[in-house]
Formats: C-alpha cells, structure tokens, sequence
C-alpha cells in the first residue's frame, strides 16, 4: 500500500519510546518527501531491561502492525530491538526491507588517536550477536569501553535531559572512560543523541584532550535513502505529510515529548494504540 495522496512509499519507525526520534528527525532531513509513520511502544519501555526473547516477539507483532498501516519498509530505530530481532525480522517478513541499528564502532575504530572508544548502550545492546559482531570485525587492535548507563533511557522518557540525576549517570559512566584516555564516545541507542549537549559539557569539563561524540543517526537515514533506492521506492518528490504518531503509552506525555525533542511537530497528532493478545490494536478517536 501506498501514500494516497502522492504515491510515495510510507516508511515505518518504531521504538520502545522516544529515542527512535533521533533516526526520524534525520531521515525527514534527508528524505523529506517520504511519508512517515512513527510508533513508540512505551507500554513497554525500556526495552534495555528485557529478555531479547521478549522484545523479539514485540518487535514481529509491530512490524505487523506498521505493515497493515502501508509501510513499505521499516527502520528498527532501536539499538536493543535490532540487536534482538533484526535478522529474525528479516527472515520472517522476507519481502520487506529492514534498516537497523547498530553501535557505531567502525567509524569510531576508524577515527579514534588513542585507540581507546567509549560505547554507551542498554546490556541488552552488549549482550546482542550484533554487537559482538561488529566489535569483532571492525574493533581489533582498539580497546573498548563499556556502560550500560543505567536509568538514562527512563531519565530521558521523562524528559529529563539536563537534570541532576542524567547528569550523575552520565558523569559515572563518561569520567572512567576519559580517565582511560578515550578520545572517541559512541551513542548505542537511540535515545542518547537527545543527551549530547549534557555529555559534551560533561565531557568538556573533565577531558583534557579532544573527544569525539558519535550519533549514528544520520548515517542510518542515509541508509534508508540507499536501500529505498536498491528496492525501487522511489518517491515523486510531492509530499509535504507530517508523520504518523502512534504510541502504546500515555499520548499526552508523548505529545510533549514531541514539543521538547522535535521542534516542528508541535501541531501533531498522537493516535493510540494497545496491546492485546500479543498484538498491537489501533484505538478509534
């Protein structure tokens, strides 16, 4: 199914929550004529926490879901859900097209002085094949620094992004790595981006060498743009839609986090969604 109005292919998002809106804000960025329809499960957030079993069997009943709304292709905008269930997606839903998440250690393996990385991610990201696979194939000869940052996605949902408590998190987790010499500190999930400008004041305050903050959102949307290309989703370059927000959670906080996180979406419409039977139902108005 497509757009009705301009024929152009519509792109699914999802996310546990708002940290997909980090990969959504650059890909309407770089491909602003596709449609977008976004869906953050926050009935179940943070995915970090979970067995990658049980997000795996979120991830296929959304996927489903977005399919039935006429998506076309579907961006995992989620680094614990892509670790959980991208290639199982993949093999389920054959003729769809996925773009994922994964942490950006290739790039920073490739920038990096001191070849010392920092990685901040959910233990559900760390514990992922993925993960173990890229460190393996692109990390060697790079030492590798880990934090799983725990309660920053919640501080984040809240909103709480220049807080006491995110700011403690993120200085117990960014002091050790700096202290080691990292020169290079890559976001693995989604939400993080949303806390730069805290991680590089904190940053800024301790280092006393340049360091390098890697959001791997932009080069996901160039990724998206390369694999509508490679399946022939093409768009006619017309469309001027606002995304689709549905979320699984409470839609008066999501609306405020799209006002707080997304400067241009302060007129959307959040759309409910629930869960029954293991499958997401879209609420009437």
């Amino acid at each position: 199914m497509e757009n009705k109005k301009t024929g152009n292919p519509l792109i699914g998002i999802f996310d546990s929550g708002v940290g997909g809106l980090s990969v959504l804000r650059q890909i309407r960025a770089q491909l602003p004529s596709y449609p977008v329809i976004y869906l953050a499960d926050q009935a179940h957030v943070p995915y970090g926490q979970r067995p990658l079993e049980e997000v795996r069997q979120f991830s296929i009943s959304i996927t489903r879901f977005l399919l039935e709304q006429g998506a076309r292709l579907i961006v995992v905008a989620c680094n614990t859900a892509s670790a959980a269930a991208l290639k199982h997606l993949r093999e389920t839903f054959t003729e769809i097209p996925f773009v994922g998440m994964e942490p950006a250690v290739k790039p920073a393996a490739e920038q990096t002085h001191s070849g010392i990385v920092g990685v901040l991610a959910t233990p559900a990201t760390f514990q992922g094949a993925l993960y173990a696979s890229v460190v393996e194939r692109f990390a060697r000869g790079v030492t590798i620094l880990q934090d799983t940052c725990p309660g920053l996605v919640s501080e984040i949902e809240k909103g709480n992004l220049q807080g006491e408590e995110t700011r403690a998190i993120l200085t117990r987790a960014l002091h050790p790595m700096l202290a080691r010499g990292a020169d290079t500190i890559v976001m693995g999930c989604t939400h993080y981006p949303f806390v730069i400008p805290l991680i590089e004041e904190i940053i800024h305050a301790y280092a006393g060498h340049p360091v390098r903050v890697i959001d791997p959102a932009p080069a996901v949307a160039r990724q998206v743009g390369r694999v509508l290309a490679a399946y022939g989703l093409t768009s006619d370059g017309e469309n001027t839609a606002s995304p689709r927000f549905l979320t699984s959670g409470d839609r008066r906080t999501f609306k405020h986090m799209l006002r707080l996180l997304m400067n241009d979406t302060e007129a959307a419409r959040v759309e409910q969604v629930r869960w029954g039977n293991q499958q997401l139902i879209l609420e009437k108005p």
